[in-house]
């Protein structure tokens, strides 16, 4: 019997993991150097993981209803999630975005990750593409390429804001939505009122001259983090043919719970369906439902949040910092990134520099922006103090 050269490993997996993120590479390698030198030695700004202890009521409420041992408390529930959890969302999605929602447009997800991919399930057909503005968080691609469909990168301006023209050059008659996340990851930026209104009015021409309906995706993690003097526009009130997609990882610093929901615009195309499509997709795609535990958990701690002021002292410490360096930045409005120009074209080999100066962040070429590089600053003040004289170091090299 003949041996076979097929691959156990299907061939797009093994392309996508020779091509996987530049954040987990750079966590990895962080691992090996915190294990040579020691973890004190090392300023790993490589990983978007919360340090920030959750609020104190989301521990309390997580204990109290932890004990809850009603009949059928850990049964199956409706794919969509508890109607009295996604009620309230509903309720605070209507004051966030300014449109009025019901807990029929609330579907609980398994994070924003789990939104985005029944989205895309919900709308895509083989070989539609997703428009998205650079930088971006690299899983887009993957998410997209999961149910057929293609991630179309474009270009912004030099301040991450967004290029209304570029986007209307690239949409044609296979463009089934445009994609932003704002605050954006890695950038910091916070999309503006202004540039939203034109998107949507852009996409409102679109839809009608190539008679289907183009929507408007928005991931919105970051939305309650966000420093002083920053808002974030409310996309639904702006445009009917909108989704949102968020989870609660961010702002009460419960990444690895896997909570967070969709909300569909009330009076967008063929709501009805879209909303069955995407509730049907939370199960086909072995999601199921949302954990009914979280579910129960943040349904009750909606108005808390984790104290967005330590981001913003980190902020400004780094902010400091880099400015003494001679990096070229946009000061972040939200999230905990900073996005800087590399002071040399290639940002992976700036970044291997970085790395011998035990500083570890990842190259923009990982979002789609080369000639950057992400500082992920949800860490330590003394991380980022620490980090200070490694910066100036690798600057004056290039110099």
């Amino acid at each position: 019997m003949s041996q076979s050269s097929t691959s156990t490993v299907a061939k797009k997996m093994i392309d996508f993991m020779e091509s996987a993120s530049w954040i987990r590479k750079m966590f990895e390698e962080g691992a090996c150097l915190k294990a040579k030198f020691g973890a004190e030695k090392v300023c790993d700004f490589s990983l978007g993981n919360p340090d920030l202890p959750p609020p104190e009521s989301f521990q309390k409420t997580l204990e109290a209803v932890a004990a809850d041992q009603s009949p059928g408390i850990h049964s199956y529930m409706p794919n969509a999630g508890f109607l009295d959890v996604r009620s309230r969302i509903a309720a605070q999605v209507s004051r966030d975005h300014q449109v009025e929602l019901g807990a029929e447009e609330i579907i609980m997800t398994c994070g924003a990750a789990g939104g985005l991919n029944i989205i895309f399930k919900s709308l895509l057909n083989p070989n539609e593409e997703i428009i998205v503005p650079r930088p971006y968080f690299v899983e887009y691609g993957f998410y997209v390429d999961n149910h057929n469909g293609k991630l179309i990168p474009v270009k912004s301006k030099p301040d991450f804001s967004l290029d209304i023209h570029s986007i209307e050059n690239t949409i044609n008659n296979k463009t089934k939505a445009v994609l932003l996340n704002s605050p954006n990851n890695p950038s910091g930026v916070i999309y503006s009122k202004t540039e939203l209104k034109a998107l949507a009015k852009l996409l409102a021409r679109a839809s009608d001259y190539f008679s289907h309906p183009i929507f408007l995706i928005s991931d919105e993690p970051y939305r309650r983090l966000v420093f002083t003097g920053s808002t974030v526009p409310p996309i639904l009130k702006f445009y009917p043919n909108s989704i949102m997609t968020t989870s609660f990882s961010k702002d009460l610093s419960i990444p690895g719970e896997r909570i967070g929901y969709v909300a569909v615009h009330p009076e967008a195309s063929q709501k009805t369906g879209l909303l069955g499509a995407l509730t049907l997709a939370n199960r086909i795609l072995g999601f199921v439902n949302a954990p009914a535990l979280m579910q129960r958990v943040v349904g009750k701690v909606l108005d808390a949040g984790v104290n967005t002021g330590v981001y913003q002292r980190r902020r400004d410490h780094l902010t400091e910092i880099l400015r003494e360096a001679g990096y070229a930045f946009t000061v972040p409005q939200g999230a905990f990134y900073f996005f800087p120009c590399t002071p040399i074209p290639d940002d992976t080999k700036f970044v291997r520099m970085l790395q011998k100066e035990r500083i570890l962040t990842v190259p923009g070429t990982g979002f789609g922006a080369p000639g950057h590089f992400r500082i992920a600053f949800c860490v330590d003040d003394e991380v980022i103090e620490r980090s200070r004289e490694g910066f100036i170091r690798a600057m004056e090299m290039v110099k």
